[in-house]
């Protein structure tokens, strides 16, 4: 009878274990509005062959359809940004990074778009999909201004690591083409007015040169050239809007070095900018663990983006 109990009493727990697990599994919420990024003609097209896959953990990849999601506020304040997860463009971490980060965004009054892009290796044409992508979602988001009560003088971008580096180079080169307007939408300005990048991958050059973002939009063996070119450092100009970074000083997979190069980048050609480095934090922390150094950076950014003049 006691052995009876003790099995009873494991399969019960494990039972809700179990649940407790399903109940944690990554979802996209089906009350959130999702805008597709290219209606009728997407450029660079072939892509992936499998279905879209979402991890429990909110790890997206096989993206064939490149959307935004809507996190919308019951009471906007006017300011909208476009946030973007990080994955080396090889996938698309929703759980630990975008979807937190929306949510506290529109917790707060902002209007945050999230954007699951489409990924360098799946099949498409060219590479280079992802930043098509970013400079569409900047133009959409301009576009439904009205529908949101968005300021489109007040619409920003931030990203995490290899979404920092898409915001980062989308902040850098907005007017760059990397692909032929569609329709009236592109007319519309691709550059956000303000940047948070948050553990950023910044430069493709050596000694910064051995992540997955650099091998996933540049291949095994890139020129001199080509890195400079995807390089966020070697691409601010003037034109640039302001910034915010922050990184730990102990991150394993994009180099501290990475945000100081910006910075110092920036401040060359009169961009302000705002950096925080903590002492320890490591990669891939999303809104900050909580009560460690990293979790301070929300209310920072909260606070540079106010002082700048675009958050109410």
């Amino acid at each position: 009878m006691r052995l009876l109990v003790t099995l009873i009493i494991i399969l019960f727990t494990a039972s809700q274990y179990e649940a407790q697990t399903q109940e944690k599994k990554f979802q996209i919420s089906s009350a959130l509005e999702q805008i597709p990024l290219w209606a009728h003609t997407m450029p660079d097209g072939n892509g992936p062959q499998e279905a879209e896959t979402i991890t429990a953990k909110g790890s997206v990849t096989h993206v064939s359809k490149p959307r935004l999601i809507v996190h919308q506020p019951s009471h906007p304040n006017g300011t909208a940004i476009l946030v973007i997860s990080g994955g080396g463009y090889a996938h698309i971490e929703l759980g630990k990074e975008s979807t937190p980060a929306a949510n506290w965004l529109q917790s707060k009054g902002v209007t945050a778009f999230e954007l699951i892009y489409r990924l360098s290796s799946e099949n498409w044409t060219s590479t280079h999909v992802p930043f098509e992508d970013a400079q569409r979602a900047m133009r959409i988001i301009r576009s439904l201004a009205k529908k949101y009560s968005i300021d489109v003088n007040k619409t920003g971008i931030l990203g995490f690591s290899a979404g920092g580096h898409l915001a980062g180079y989308t902040a850098a080169q907005p007017n760059k083409k990397f692909y032929q307007p569609v329709d009236a939408i592109d007319s519309l300005s691709a550059r956000p007015d303000f940047a948070g990048l948050i553990y950023p991958v910044i430069s493709m050059l050596p000694p910064n040169n051995d992540t997955h973002s650099r091998k996933s939009i540049l291949g095994e063996h890139p020129s001199l050239s080509e890195e400079t070119a995807f390089s966020v450092e070697k691409q601010v100009n003037s034109n640039m809007p302001v910034t915010f970074l922050a990184q730990a000083m102990d991150d394993p997979i994009s180099s501290v070095d990475n945000s100081i190069l910006l910075y110092s980048a920036l401040k060359q050609v009169n961009v302000r900018a705002e950096m925080h480095l903590f002492q320890t934090g490591g990669h891939g922390w999303g809104l900050g663990k909580k009560d460690s150094p990293t979790a301070a950076w929300p209310e920072l950014f909260k606070t540079w983006v106010k002082d700048n003049g675009f958050w109410k």
